[in-house]
């Protein structure tokens, strides 16, 4: 597996975890986690990891994917929403809780980050990815949709209102690290994912020999320098809630 940004905090901050409870499993909370993109994976890693997420068939393909996995007995299946999370899941127990694909969904962002960092462990991490706002911006303007780039650069919450957007909202550095700070949670790192992988064409990936590995490589080196990491296609954020 070639490295990638996100993927690597993670492995560090579950071998943190399982160093700090010794013969346990370090215990993961992945809401609105979906078919299991990143659930199936870490309880391969050896984790335990549950799963809260709205939609019936978005669980029965997590069910047949951990199955697949031979790691039924590790991934916990939770059908809810995001806005009753304290109702579903213990407080204060998981060691790394995520929010991936999520804040740019849900009625309420504030409230649906309060709800992750109440659903950490002290100590705890909780991880997010969310779209950016300037990428969007970037990538629209290139593919020629000139019009929808500058209301995408004019709104501040980064949506295409009166549209078939899926997204209710994206985000910037700015806005995201203060939607973190307060919901209490202390800003360790926030990088870029996606920095450039979706502007080199397929063409040169193929017919270059090492160019995936590159690329990887210079998606590494550039997902925590700015400006780069500001106009990638995700913002990555993990954050601490204190002890």
């Amino acid at each position: 597996m070639r490295p990638d940004a996100v993927q690597r905090v993670l492995d560090a901050e579950l071998a943190a975890a399982g160093r700090r409870r010794g013969t346990e499993m370090p215990r993961v909370l992945d809401v609105g986690g979906g078919s299991g993109v990143w659930a199936v994976p870490l309880a391969v890693a050896g984790c335990l990891v549950t799963v809260v997420e709205p939609s019936p068939n978005a669980l029965a393909t997590l069910h047949r994917r951990a199955a697949d996995a031979g790691v039924p007995h590790l991934v916990t299946a939770v059908q809810g929403d995001t806005d009753a999370l304290l109702d579903l899941v213990r407080e204060g127990e998981a060691d790394l809780v995520l929010g991936h694909g999520l804040l740019e969904v849900v009625d309420d962002a504030e409230n649906a980050l309060a709800a992750l960092a109440a659903a950490a462990a002290p100590g705890g991490a909780v991880s997010v990815l969310v779209a950016n706002r300037f990428a969007a911006v970037l990538h629209r303007a290139v593919a020629g949709k000139l019009v929808d780039a500058r209301r995408l650069l004019d709104d501040d919450a980064g949506q295409l209102a009166g549209t078939r957007d899926p997204l209710r909202r994206r985000f910037d550095v700015a806005g995201l690290e203060s939607l973190v700070v307060t919901a209490g949670l202390e800003v360790e790192l926030l990088q870029g994912h996606g920095v450039v992988s979706d502007l080199v064409p397929g063409s040169v990936l193929e017919s270059s020999v090492g160019a995936a590995d590159a690329l990887a490589e210079l998606e590494l080196a550039a997902a925590t320098r700015s400006p780069l990491r500001d106009v990638a296609a995700r913002l990555h954020v993990l954050a601490r809630r204190p002890g």
